[in-house]
């Protein structure tokens, strides 16, 4: 197997190690990247729901910079939401805040029971300049 090609983010590499896997994985001309939760520096979730996508935002940022990207060249994203049901409409004011102007990426979202103490997280394929 080749040696995978990681993109780590400035200031969490820690983080990364203790858990055990890559935050974006560079693979013929497309960023992976891992899903992304509003964690503060330590991993612990911050604690407003608004506030923790705004977070999970600027750590998938902060990856794709890493890499030379920006959200523009996302192509595909996925969330996953704890109780959707009442929790969408309050995320999704948010999400213009990131988003960029149309021709925006796929979405799918995915209702969840459990995201180890948070309440979003993102992950997403962007095309490598």
């Amino acid at each position: 197997m080749s040696q995978r090609d990681v993109v780590f983010p400035a200031g969490r590499q820690a983080l990364y190690e203790r858990n055990r896997y890559s935050p974006a994985i560079r693979s013929d001309g497309f960023l992976f990247v891992s899903g992304q939760v509003g964690s503060r520096e330590d991993g612990s979730p911050e604690p407003e729901l608004q506030a923790q996508v705004r977070l999970a935002f600027n750590n998938l940022n902060a990856v794709l910079k890493a890499a030379g990207c920006t959200f523009d060249d996302v192509v595909d994203v996925t969330v996953f939401i704890v109780d959707p049901e009442t929790k969408f409409e309050k995320i999704w004011e948010v999400v213009p805040e990131f988003w960029g102007s149309a021709p925006h990426p796929t979405v799918t979202a995915v209702g969840v029971t459990w995201l180890y103490g948070f309440q979003f997280e993102i992950k997403v394929i962007a095309k490598l300049p």
